[in-house]
């Protein structure tokens, strides 16, 4: 399961992935993100809230890596993942290695409290 919501007036995309993620829902993520970046002015943030996320298919790698090149040509500046166990980073932390600019800030919070208070500096 995914929400994607845009918060213009914080030029904001918020992502949370809860539960169990499939391939086909992979795939109807990605079809949504696109729209939503059109909402937003470059240098954008984008939080990703994994803090209910049981599982993801492996076979979703390839849905998390375009959205993630589609995100880096849109302009994002700052990504904050909610990540409560490392464990369940499921890879994000490596492939933005390869799907984001040098120059995209990456922070991994525990919680959305911190998420929070990094989004409010």
């Amino acid at each position: 399961m995914f929400t994607v919501s845009v918060d213009e007036s914080k030029n904001l995309l918020a992502v949370t992935f809860s539960q169990h993620v499939g391939l086909e829902e992979a795939r109807l993520y990605l079809q949504k993100i696109e729209p939503a970046l059109g909402r937003l002015q470059p240098d954008f943030k984008l939080l990703v809230d994994l803090s209910t996320l049981e599982s993801m298919d492996y076979s979703c790698a390839s849905c998390m890596e375009q959205a993630m090149d589609l995100c880096n040509r849109k302009g994002v500046a700052t990504v904050v993942r909610v990540i409560p166990d490392p464990h369940k980073d499921i890879g994000f932390h490596v492939m933005s290695y390869f799907h984001y600019s040098r120059k995209v800030h990456i922070i991994t919070c525990e919680n959305m409290t911190e998420a929070r208070r990094v989004f409010s500096d």
